[in-house]
């Protein structure tokens, strides 16, 4: 699957853990998937994302990521330098600090095999030479506890206790709410959603299960529903009984109940009068940025 990521490091984003060594892991010649050291002195979701990205670029999509932030002086760097050249690793990077970085450049050097990736030291250089400014070195400025981010905090909360619609008066103090039948990515882009600040609920359509009243007190405007091809739904619930370790329902995965439930579905969304996407193939952040348009912007598709 494109853009799969390993990720064997729990951390404390709250707390500045001393640096743990991994002991020095070989990368395992039948996963073949490579290993890379996300290094910052903040949380290092930058760094994390951009690994994530160029991975997605490559067939397989499959790299094992040892995240390791809140680095604090050179002997850290240093460790994770000498196990990045054991394990034979990639080391991607987000150090603010100037001081961090010139020890990671130095230690690196002693090992001319690691391939490093400097993720913003080549644009913090361009942003000086065009400012004429010096940044103020401060690591994780751009996540500092604003209006904003208790905003996604109380919308991530929002999200959580009003999913797959347990909690019908919810509906009415929601941003969006989304609806469809099982399987159509809501719960992920209710999620997705509320870390962009909107507080997002959403309410399954099932034939045989009456609708809360409140669903239709609700403007069209803020209701968003969300349809798929019925095949590849029929894929998504094969994969998903799977993974429950669960055997196949011949009526949750028969194409002819999953077109019956679209049909109701669609009907729902007529009667709302909403707008409807078709998540076919389509990335939750593809999705959650067109429902943030439509939301946002107060218009409908």
């Amino acid at each position: 699957m494109p853009g799969k990521v390993y990720i064997n490091r729990l951390y404390d984003s709250r707390r500045r853990l001393p640096y743990q060594p991994y002991g020095g892991h070989q990368m395992d010649n039948n996963e073949e998937r490579p290993i890379v050291y996300v290094v910052s002195d903040s949380i290092g979701d930058t760094a994390e994302f951009v690994v994530k990205a160029v991975a997605s670029q490559y067939d397989t999509g499959k790299v094992k990521m040892r995240r390791v932030p809140f680095v604090e002086d050179r002997e850290q760097i240093r460790s994770i330098v000498r196990e990045a050249a054991d394990s034979k690793a990639i080391i991607a990077y987000t150090l603010i600090v100037p001081e961090l970085r010139q020890a990671m450049v130095k230690e690196v050097a002693a090992h001319e095999d690691i391939p490093t990736a400097d993720i913003l030291g080549s644009l913090i250089e361009a942003f000086n030479r065009i400012t004429g400014e010096q940044p103020v070195f401060e690591p994780g400025k751009v996540r500092r506890l604003d209006e904003n981010y208790f905003r996604r905090v109380e919308a991530v909360e929002f999200a959580v206790k009003n999913d797959d619609g347990k909690n019908p008066r919810g509906l009415l103090k929601a941003d969006v709410v989304l609806v469809g039948i099982s399987r159509t990515s809501k719960t992920p882009l209710s999620m997705y959603l509320a870390h962009q600040g909107l507080k997002a609920a959403n309410v399954p359509l099932v034939p045989e299960v009456e609708l809360p009243e409140e669903l239709f007190w609700i403007g069209p405007q803020k209701i968003i529903g969300l349809i798929i091809d019925p095949y590849q739904l029929r894929t998504i619930r094969k994969e998903r009984l799977k993974s429950l370790g669960l055997e196949d329902d011949a009526n949750y995965i028969a194409v002819e109940r999953i077109e019956e439930e679209l049909a109701y579905a669609r009907r729902v969304m007529k009667k709302i009068g909403c707008t409807v996407f078709d998540v076919s193939t389509k990335a939750v952040e593809e999705v959650a940025s067109r429902i943030i348009q439509v939301i946002k912007g107060g218009q409908k598709e």
